[in-house]
């Protein structure tokens, strides 16, 4: 530990394992010094990474195109549902806000 004439304190941060010197009047850090980080990632793992985003993005694209292809289909079953239901119902004039002034 540092004397008491040292205004200054040393500390190892527990998370990080940074260093700082914290001022023991003021309470202010007044150095930080980060901790040496080893790569965490090399050029192997980030080419394979681009590969598999690459991947994914051709196949979302896959799907939104036969979706499309799909799409009129879906609509017209849709729109005919929707015909069925609405000549089973009777027919009621609609409610207007002003109606209900």
């Amino acid at each position: 530990m540092a004397n008491k004439a040292d205004p200054t304190i040393h500390v190892e941060c527990p998370c990080c394992h940074a260093k700082l010197n914290v001022d023991r009047e003021i309470g202010v850090v007044l150095s930080h010094e980060a901790p040496v980080r080893p790569p965490s990632i090399d050029f192997d793992d980030t080419a394979r990474l681009l590969r598999e985003q690459a991947d994914r993005v051709e196949e979302k694209f896959r799907l939104s195109v036969e979706a499309e292809k799909s799409k009129e289909d879906v609509l017209a079953r849709k729109f005919a549902e929707g015909l069925k239901k609405a000549k089973d119902q009777p027919i009621e004039k609609p409610l207007r806000d002003f109606d209900l002034d």
